[in-house]
């Protein structure tokens, strides 16, 4: 056989392979192809979805909301309440929010009355821009989650723009980042945060760390609002950010976990 020949032999061997291996690729199970995050290049700002739902935790999102604002990154956030959101809030925060406009937003939030950062959406507006993935944006965060609108959106069947939107940012395979907000959980409950772990959105639970010796209820929520920040790609203040031990290795002995 001449030289010629047992080249293209060698080249089409090596094809052949090529493509069983793509194919093998693509017939992967579903739970360990993660989608790969698409990030849009605004320069300097960035634009958010917030969605708040009726779980405990409102103070979570008013947190979350206010270093989003003061990040100094961020230009835009469409902000969606459900009513049971409001309710909570008036609750745990004595805020009353019902029928609540932009101005009365800023104002829970401390920002000016006039700013034109908070884009407030109806709930049932499935027209708004966060329903479009033609819409860019860098993400969605809903905080706190309830159990309902957690399940909603594992399922596919959506009912509102907080689920068509978290619907949208997973298909646009952007930053989706979920805080429920619950105890005990069940097996439903863990499904649905296994399911859409593996469809590409980021579940942080409600369960802020000590570590950084918190004085205030603030200190202890702000612990988990920067791990929110973290995975949304935001700069936040790193005072509760861990640093590592400075003792020795053998006065670390017996304080590890198991």
């Amino acid at each position: 056989m001449c030289a010629r020949c047992l080249l293209l032999s060698a080249f089409c061997l090596l094809l052949s392979a090529f493509c069983l291996l793509l194919s093998a690729f693509c017939c992967l199970p579903f739970a360990v192809c993660y989608p790969l995050l698409v990030r849009f290049n605004h320069g300097t700002t960035m634009e958010f979805t917030v969605a708040i739902t009726g779980a405990s935790g409102s103070i979570y999102a008013q947190r979350t909301l206010r270093h989003l604002a003061a990040s100094g990154v961020v230009e835009r956030i469409n902000l969606i309440m459900s009513e049971a959101a409001r309710t909570v809030a008036k609750v745990e925060l004595g805020v009353d929010l019902t029928g609540a406009d932009a101005g009365t937003i800023n104002r829970w939030l401390g920002l000016s009355g006039d700013s034109r950062l908070i884009h407030l959406h109806r709930l049932d507006n499935v027209a708004a821009r966060p329903a479009s993935g033609s819409h860019p944006q860098e993400g969605m965060v809903i905080v706190p989650c309830s159990m309902g609108t957690l399940g909603a959106i594992a399922s596919g069947a959506g009912t509102n723009l907080i689920h068509r939107a978290a619907d949208v940012t997973l298909k646009e395979n952007r930053r989706l980042v979920i805080v429920p907000r619950e105890t005990p959980y069940n097996a439903i409950h863990l499904e649905n945060m296994l399911r859409l772990s593996h469809a590409g959105a980021h579940i942080i639970p409600a369960s802020p760390g000590f570590y950084h010796r918190p004085q205030t209820i603030e200190d202890l929520v702000d612990h988990l609002v920067f791990r929110i920040l973290d995975h949304l790609g935001v700069p936040h203040s790193r005072s509760t950010q861990w640093r590592g031990l400075q003792e020795q290795p053998g006065e670390l002995k017996g304080a590890r976990e198991d």
